[in-house]
Formats: structure tokens, sequence, C-alpha cells
């Protein structure tokens, strides 16, 4: 049932509240010739690492490095501005620049839950020509700032017991400002963060570690922790944690995420689970103890009109149950807050501009600040013009150390405006359940086969709408028994329990040991999605077993019996056979003796 690190990609988040190493965001580069101008590493590199470049990354990042390439404008997050000298993923000190060697792994392994894809199939020559080419678009690297990388203590190992321990330093630095307490990204600040562009950034779900952007693994994330990302609101903690609970961090972050930092594990199979009695909503989420929970990715809808490129929702988990009459699912997935104002339909339209907004600085979701200048204060700057970003260390006489990350924790920090479209999520089915293979079209099924979705717009969290579906030009109210529901949200999770009879008379039937075809859809009204503009999964199967179960003994036990008896009868024949033979026919001569 498991597909480990299926579709792990599609994640779009970055550790902690990042975008991507490559792929930070928003204005570009200024009119200024120490930012524009092409340095000698470029000369340095010749035409062959110009024309790789061309070839591999200009599309995004542009010919002049300066992020503005022709797909900028359906990315986020948006591509990397080689000529600010800013990269979030790196061995150095924070403000310093990039080595070598973590240029070149970017370019190698790709960020996940970003454009950026791994290019391993280069070699190590073009790999060098392609570093130098970057290099040579920010003057910064031909100026001497070159950091030497940090010397990053060994693995401890996860430590058990020391959680309480661990979440005592989480909060007290403030990770709880951005990432929530319970590290899904919805910490009271999370909608107002921004990066060195002015553009918004999403504080990474730490829950979801294989999305992170620079990598992981243990070493990964304590590297992260101790460097922070350039460019974004997470600053290094190298000098204000000692290793000791850098690691307890990470440990934190691993039992959030269920002890696996690696993998998604993503699942192809829901399992209902047979319960005794009424199937009770208002029992919530403990109607659902002892199932088995299976977690699908989500992936922007990029089909039809209404495109979203990047959903901000990147997965969804389910649980299943029923009796003999009826069958509950429980619908779980993260966000940064609830969105319950103004309202939202699967039958939105979305005007183009929202859906291509060229290479100009997209507008940010719904209640994020106001611009302000990516690189004010950069001229003003000393010898290191990023020297402010990392946290000090506590030390007699100084100010709070982590005062600046508890700014993000005070409720009454610039709250975000409501969006004027709510959160909202629908589980589909097909109208009808088809005896052989073939499943109607995953976006509002098809002429021939029609589906049936189970839509809910969380701003009226106890209904649910009943719609029928041939096609995303095609869709209408439903005929039939329209599913009851609740719904909740706590600590950046949204919960959704539906329940229905199992065969309403018309519509989707839940037969004994069937697989029932259903896919999840997820809008997320911060990011202003609605009607086509949403996050959705493939098709999936919902298994109902069969109430009474046959023993797997029986059959085994009647197969064993079958074997010895046959057996028996078989040896019983050999031996009478044999003693037939042995015995002289009566009245024949003695046999001669032998001479």
């Amino acid at each position: 049932m498991r597909r480990g690190g299926l579709m792990a990609g599609l994640a779009a988040l970055a550790l902690l509240p990042g975008a991507a190493l490559l792929l930070p965001a928003g204005s570009r580069a200024q009119d200024d010739p120490e930012r524009m101008g092409v340095g000698p590493a470029v000369d340095a590199a010749g035409a062959s690492g110009a024309q790789l470049y061309a070839k591999y990354c200009a599309q995004c990042h542009g010919d002049k490095g300066d992020g503005r390439g022709i797909a900028t404008g359906v990315l986020r997050p948006a591509p990397r501005d080689f000529t600010s000298g800013k990269y979030q993923v790196r061995s150095t000190p924070t403000g310093g620049l990039p080595t070598d060697d973590d240029l070149r792994r970017v370019i190698r392994e790709g960020v996940p839950g970003t454009a950026m894809p791994a290019f391993q199939d280069l070699s190590d020559d073009q790999v060098d020509q392609l570093v130098a080419v970057i290099k040579g678009f920010s003057r910064r690297f031909a100026s001497g700032q070159a950091a030497e990388p940090l010397e990053l203590s060994a693995d401890p190992g996860f430590q058990e017991g020391r959680e309480a321990e661990a979440r005592k330093v989480y909060e007290q630095i403030g990770c709880a400002g951005c990432h929530g307490k319970e590290g899904r990204g919805d910490g009271p600040s999370a909608p107002t963060l921004r990066d060195d562009w002015g553009q918004w950034v999403r504080a990474a779900d730490l829950t979801r570690p294989w999305t992170f952007n620079g990598g992981a693994t243990r070493e990964d994330i304590f590297r992260s922790l101790s460097t922070g990302l350039n460019g974004t609101p997470m600053a290094g903690f190298q000098s204000a944690l000692s290793d000791e609970q850098r690691w307890m961090l990470v440990d934190f972050i691993q039992s959030l995420a269920g002890g696996e930092t690696t993998e998604a594990g993503f699942d192809n199979l829901l399992l209902a689970r047979e319960v005794e009695g009424e199937l009770d909503l208002a029992k919530g989420k403990a109607l659902f103890e002892g199932t088995e929970a299976a977690l699908f990715p989500l992936f922007g809808q990029i089909v039809q009109p209404g495109r979203n490129f990047q959903p901000t929702v990147v997965a969804v988990e389910a649980r299943a149950v029923y009796n003999d009459d009826e069958v509950a699912l429980l619908v779980t997935w993260h966000d940064i807050r609830a969105d319950r104002g103004g309202n939202n339909g699967p039958d939105f339209e979305l005007p183009a501009e929202e859906e291509l907004p060229g290479l100009a600085p997209a507008a940010p979701p719904a209640g994020a600040a106001g611009e302000a200048d990516p690189f004010a204060g950069e001229e003003e700057a000393a010898a290191d013009p990023f020297a402010d970003e990392e946290v000090a260390g506590a030390g007699g006489g100084e100010a709070d150390p982590f005062a600046e990350e508890s700014e993000g924790v005070d409720e009454g920090a610039a709250a975000a405006a409501e969006s004027e479209f709510s959160d909202a999520v629908a589980v589909q089915f097909p109208r009808v359940l088809s005896d052989g293979v073939r499943r109607p079209y995953f976006l509002y099924g098809d002429e021939q086969q029609p589906v049936e979705l189970w839509f809910v717009d969380l701003a009226a969290p106890d209904r649910a709408e009943l719609w029928e579906g041939r096609g995303s030009g095609s869709l209408e109210p439903g005929e039939g028994e329209t599913p009851e529901v609740r719904a909740s949200f706590a600590d950046g999770e949204w919960a959704v329990i539906y329940k229905r009879k199992r065969n309403a008379g018309s519509g989707i039937t839940f037969p004994e040991d069937s697989f029932v075809p259903l896919t999840f859809s997820v809008w997320d009204g911060f990011d202003r999605d609605r009607g086509n503009k949403r996050a959705l999964t493939q098709w999936f199967h919902l298994y109902v077993p069969p109430a009474e179960q046959p023993s797997p003994y029986a059959p085994a036990v009647k197969a064993a019996g079958v074997v010895l008896l046959l057996e028996l009868l078989i040896v019983g024949l050999v031996r009478w056979r044999a003693r037939r033979r042995a015995v002289p026919a009566a009245g024949a001569p003695p046999m001669p003796e032998s001479a």
C-alpha cells in the first residue's frame, strides 16, 4: 500500500520559511552596474558554458541571471536572482556566499517542491562551467567575499525522551511564530512573511520534511538551522544555539514528521474499517480510532484554464469507516490559517491575469504586507552586508537575542486581511461504479462517465453540496442524497468528516469487497483558489472489505485434509499390491532352488 517517496517533489514548501535555493522571488535586479554586470567568471566559463546556461537555465533564470526568464510568471517560488548573490542553501555562515560545492550540489540534486530539476546527466566539466556562469552574474563572487564552510558537528543520532525539552527550545527562539505550535506552517506571522524581494514566502510545514529545499536528511536540517536561509526571514542559529540544542531541534522536527524525514510515504489505497453501531459524527476524529491513514499527494491543476502551478497544500490524508448501512470519510490537510470569509465553488471562474501574471512580480496572496525596498540598507552595510541576518548569541548586557523572532508570535502583529474566497474541499467519485477498469476523466469527469462531487465550502463547514460533472465546462448541481458533514480547524489542520448511506438509491454506491475510485481536491482561500484553480490528486481507491471475512485457516485445513487422505489411499494401495505379489497362487509348483 505504501509508495515511499512517490511524487514527493510535488510538495511546494521549503525548509523553514524559505523558498528554493535557486528560486526565491519577487521583483528583480535593480539597474545597478554592480548587480547587472556579467563578471569575469562568465568569460572564464567560455562559450560552451554560456551555451549550457542558455539551454538549461535561461528559460527560468533569464539571460541576465536576474530571475526574469520566460517561465517566471508561472513559477513560485520564482527563479533565483543570481545577480543578488543571496543563496539560501549553503554550508557557509549566515550572509555568506555559497561554495562551489554548494552550487554543484543544487545543480546535481535539484530543489524539491520547486521547478528546479536535478541535472544528473551533466558531466562534471559541464556542471563546473555552469557554476562559473552563475557566479559571474554577481560582483560579490569577484570581490573576495567567499566564506569557508562551517564546521558542523557529527550527528549524534535521535535521542529519545527529550521532546519536552526540545519543544521548549522551539518555542523560546520563536519557531512557533512562523511554523506554528505543531510545526504545520501556521504560526501567527506566517501570512505576513516576506523575502528580501518583497514577495510572500510560506513558512515550511515541518511535518513534511521531504519537501525541504535544502534536503531532508538530519544533517541537511542541522545545516539549515545553523546557516539560515539568506534572503528570507529565517536566520541562522550557529551562534545563538549550542550544537546540542540544534540537534535537539532536529530530533523535534523528526518527531513531528512521525520519525521519517526523507520519504513521503504516499499511499495508493484507502482501506475502510468496519465498526459496530451508528456512525456518530459528533465523535469527531474519535470515530476513526484504530483505522489506517492513507496519505495522498496533491498537485496543481494545470490542464484546464484556471491553472494552479504551485499549490500551497501538498498532501491530504484520509481515513474511512463503515457499518451495514453507512460509510464515513475523514479528510485532513494542513493550512496556514482557516479562511472562512467569502465563499467558494467548483464552478468559479479565474481571470486570465491571475492565472498568467507575466514577468512582473506576482501579486502576493491576500493579506501580505506592503512592498519594501528589497535592497534597502545594503549600500550602507559595512564589511559584511548581511551581518545582521544571523541571530546573535546570548551575552551579558546584550539585547534579547530572540527579540526579532519573538515578534512573530505576537498576536497583535500585522494581521493578514481576510481573503474574499474561503477554503474548500471536495471528494470526487464516479457517478456509477463501473465493473471494468475504465474511470472517468479526473477533471470533473466526461460525457460518457460523469462524476459525483461532494463539495464543502468551509465558510459553511457543516453543509455539503452535491455536484455532477461531465467535464470542467459542464458542472451542475447533482441529484441524490447529499452527505452529512462536520468540519473543524485546529493547529493548522482542517478536518472534514463526510457520512452517507452506502447505497443511497442513486449515485455512487459502496458495496462489500469493492474498490471505489475517488479523488480529492483542496482550495486554499488564502491563495485565492477557486473553480479550476486548486490542488488535486489522481484517482485512488477506497476498499470496502466484506463485513464478515472468511477465516484463512479453514481452506488451509480443508486442503491439508484432502492431501492427507490421498496420501493414505496411495500408501494403502501400494501395500496391498505388494502383499499380493508376495503370496504364491494356490496349487502352483514350488520355485526351484538356486544352483
